[in-house]
């Protein structure tokens, strides 16, 4: 059961990527940098405080306090001037990171416990709330992409009135065990 919570982790882990990393392709410059209103984050601010938090999070995971005394969290969220290589170059670094962390944990370690500034967590809690976040940032990419994309998005999911001819080749294919993000992120 442990080493099936921490599949299902990764995969939501890269099911996450995957939508952000999506959704960054599909965007100018100047889409990435917009703001969407007074007191918005662009998608470019969302990435830096991501990456710097997964970065914080995920460095030493089990040893340290996982707010690092390196990371500067306020200026993540202040007018970054970084290139769209930079921006890339953070999203892979932060992810993968977390991905060298998770790939690190044994079943053993699910109830060690880690602390996030000094809170103490089990490391399923630490996980779960990191899920969490990132979920949270990167569904706010989605929908600033989308806004930004107007009629020429692309769809990262089941395409609007594609519902009935997915469910009906999703029960086709019988009772079958696998995760549901397959589909989407290994469909490229």
């Amino acid at each position: 059961m442990q080493q099936d919570f921490l599949d299902s982790t990764r995969k939501m882990f890269r099911y996450y990527e995957h939508l952000g990393r999506r959704t960054l392709d599909q965007l100018s410059d100047d889409q990435i940098t917009h703001e969407p209103g007074d007191g918005s984050n662009s998608i470019e601010v969302l990435v830096r405080h991501l990456s710097g938090n997964m970065l914080s999070r995920w460095t030493d995971f089990l040893t340290s306090d996982g707010e690092k005394p390196w990371r500067d969290r306020d200026s993540e969220f202040e007018a970054p001037d970084d290139t769209r290589a930079e921006l890339e170059e953070r999203w892979d670094r932060g992810w993968a990171c977390l991905f060298g962390a998770l790939d690190a944990l044994s079943t053993d370690d699910l109830d060690r416990t880690v602390r996030i500034r000094n809170l103490e967590h089990t490391v399923i809690e630490a996980i779960q709330r990191q899920l969490g976040h990132y979920a949270y940032h990167v569904g706010q990419i989605v929908y600033v992409g989308r806004l930004m994309r107007g009629e020429a998005w692309e769809t990262l999911s089941v395409a609007r009135g594609a519902s009935k001819e997915y469910n009906a080749k999703e029960f086709a294919r019988g009772d079958h065990r696998g995760h549901f993000s397959d589909e989407f992120v290994d469909r490229e």
